[in-house]
């Protein structure tokens, strides 16, 4: 028994080491057939997986737009099934009952995006520059583009309004930190001036090359620069219909505005594009993933060269530890997702639902179904105010959508008609005075409060001719026999335009091109590692097609070869 138990222990063991070099000799066989495999196709391995990583990092949608044979996605519409507004002018609306089609190599919100931030493809042309002082002592600058059925002729932008001028007026407010010559803004102002209307940018405090003149600073929340634009617009030209465009912070702002107004408000009607809608929700959406941080820094960085730029003004008013601690009251009173209910104007609202800035989750679906003047239209692509179509990517859908828009609405009788009209420049409010202030004097306790605005009538300052590089032009030689004021002498003046030589015609152009270089190269300073990678993102496909075929042509050679000697 003791033999037969012996014999079993030896063969177990025998077996176990035979085993065990069988596993050693099966490693050594696979690390030298590892070997084997030529170093390029390891290469190619892992720039597969890392075309793989980046694809789905960058929300690419290249793939699916291929097997849907580029056919776009439609766009979804919300709106209240009895809504006179979408059966009398959105159901005549061609674009936004089509579908939408990104270029094909922006199929990225996040290359949209930065492609529109550091490209555009904006068009060319000049405004006519206004300084219009508000009612506190602020200044801020009116930047118009007149309409004319014309070719060419409102380029030069030098027209005049009468006051019984009945063209459609349309106003544009930008953006965070964005002025009139942002790429996206551009393209809104050429093309609805390209139909014959008169486009004004109203730009916000301290941008557009204007400086802080008071106390008051713009935010996300802030309605009151908006509303006396809006009222002395109305004023000096009340025979011309009004139409309100807000894209971004501006959309927000827009919004907010239409909702404390109701049916006081003049505005005709209005479109309101890429709005965050809930600004605590979208503050807790930019921070929570790598990319959406990017963002954040971006906009941080924007924010703090604003302030660097007015630093005199914010040291001395800013209690920076007590705003910290009323940022979520901040957000909560300036959001604009509350107003919609109370919004009483046709309203057209563009969202993206790819948008990397203002995510979906802040989008107020039930509110917009639940008011009959407003149309929220969804796509599924687009980014954060690219929304660029054809190979070349030379359009905005938005902008091809919002004109559309505004001018059934205009040719309908669904515009809104002013029910009470108060006096230019006076608005009796009943708000907190958190939402009217700026947020910027803090007590010691840490509350915010606002800053009391001295009521005077609205005034125009100044008349000057502006580039795209928004420069102003002190050059002036006609009279402005525009709006007077009580308050501040008519000093308003506007340039005239200069010959057009052949000479003058190189200058110009040498000159916009030098320019146009160095607002890019000023605006990548800090991030030209971005333009770096969206360059070598969107020349991938071409350098990967030429590595595929130098690499497989090899190995068909290595191949061909091995076959040959066996």
């Amino acid at each position: 028994m003791l033999a037969v138990l012996l014999s079993m222990s030896f063969s177990e063991e025998s077996s176990s080491s035979s085993s065990s070099s069988l596993n050693g000799d099966a490693y050594a066989l696979l690390f030298n057939a590892l070997r084997l495999i030529p170093i390029s196709h390891y290469l190619l391995a892992l720039s597969l997986l890392f075309v793989i990583v980046i694809y789905n990092f960058l929300e690419f949608h290249f793939v699916e737009d291929l097997f849907s044979g580029f056919r776009g996605s439609p766009v979804r519409l919300t709106f209240n099934s009895s809504s006179p507004i979408y059966d009398g002018v959105v159901s005549k609306c061609k674009i936004v009952h089509g579908r939408y089609l990104v270029t094909p190599w922006l199929s990225s919100p996040h290359i949209q995006t930065a492609f529109l931030h550091f490209f555009g493809r904006p068009p060319c042309f000049s405004y006519r520059r206004q300084l219009f002082r508000l009612s506190d002592g602020g200044m801020i600058a009116l930047d118009w583009l007149m309409g004319s059925t014309g070719p060419g002729d409102f380029f030069h932008a030098n027209n005049f309004i009468s006051k019984d001028d009945t063209t459609p007026i349309a106003i544009v407010i930008p953006g965070l930190t964005s002025d009139s010559a942002a790429s996206y803004i551009r393209h809104l102002v050429f093309n609805t001036a390209k139909r014959g209307w008169n486009v004004v940018v109203s730009n916000h405090r301290g941008l557009g090359g204007v400086s802080i003149t008071s106390d008051c600073f713009y935010n996300a929340g802030w309605t009151e620069d908006a509303r006396e634009v809006i009222e002395y617009l109305h004023h000096e030209y009340p025979k011309a219909p009004l139409f309100a465009i807000g894209t971004s912070i501006g959309a927000n702002i827009l919004v907010k505005y239409l909702g404390e107004e109701g049916e006081k408000t003049p505005v005709a009607g209005a479109a309101a594009i890429c709005s965050p809608w809930d600004l605590l929700i979208g503050d807790r959406f930019i921070g929570r993933r790598l990319i959406q941080k990017i963002y954040d820094r971006a906009l941080t960085i924007g924010l703090q060269d604003y302030a660097q730029l007015h630093e005199p003004r914010y040291s001395r008013l800013a209690n920076w530890e007590g705003i910290k601690k009323t940022v979520d009251t901040y957000y909560r009173n300036c959001s604009s997702s509350t107003y919609v209910g109370n919004v009483s104007i046709p309203l057209l609202c563009i969202s993206s639902l790819d948008d990397p800035v203002c995510t979906v989750e802040a989008i107020p679906l039930d509110e917009c179904r639940a008011n009959k003047n407003v149309v929220l239209a969804t796509t599924w692509h687009g980014g954060h105010l690219a929304f660029f179509e054809g190979i070349t990517a030379a359009g905005m859908w938005w902008v091809r959508a919002v004109n559309e828009y505004l001018g059934v609405l205009h040719s309908s009788p669904y515009m809104h008609v002013q029910k009470k009209v108060q006096e230019p420049g006076l608005h009796l409010s009943t708000e907190s005075s958190i939402d009217q202030g700026p947020y910027l004097n803090v007590s010691e306790d840490g509350m915010v409060a606002a800053v009391g605005n001295e009521q005077t009538r609205n005034s125009i300052v100044g008349d000057h001719q502006t580039n795209s590089e928004m420069v102003l032009d002190t050059e002036q030689d006609e009279q402005l026999t525009g709006a007077k004021s009580d308050a501040v002498p008519n000093t308003d003046r506007t340039c005239e335009p200069p010959a057009n030589t052949p000479d003058t015609e190189l200058r110009n152009l040498t000159a916009s091109v030098t320019s146009c270089w160095n607002q890019l190269s000023q605006r990548n300073k800090r991030s030209m590692w971005l333009l770096a990678y969206v360059a070598i993102i969107t020349t991938w496909p071409l350098v990967g097609s030429a590595l595929r075929f130098i690499f497989g042509k090899k190995r068909k050679n290595v191949l061909s070869a091995t076959l040959t000697k066996r």
